[in-house]
């Protein structure tokens, strides 16, 4: 279970990264700009991403390995 949080806390991770970096640079690049329910809110979508790999990690650390 821990991994698996692990795992999706980095696909989040790099999901928000991804949606921040083409917002500011204009690149058309990561899933946010994919979902047309998203259209005019892909800034706050990938900042809820960043936030939701923070809380995926810290539930990650606060389990038991295996």
């Amino acid at each position: 279970m821990k991994q698996l949080l692990e795992v999706l806390g980095f696909l989040a991770l790099v999901q928000g990264v991804a949606g921040l970096v083409s917002e500011l640079a204009g690149w058309d690049w990561g899933l946010v700009h994919r979902f047309l329910f998203l259209d005019g809110y892909e800034l706050f979508a990938s900042i809820a991403l960043l936030v939701l790999s923070g809380a995926l990690f810290a539930a990650a650390e606060s389990r038991k390995p295996g």
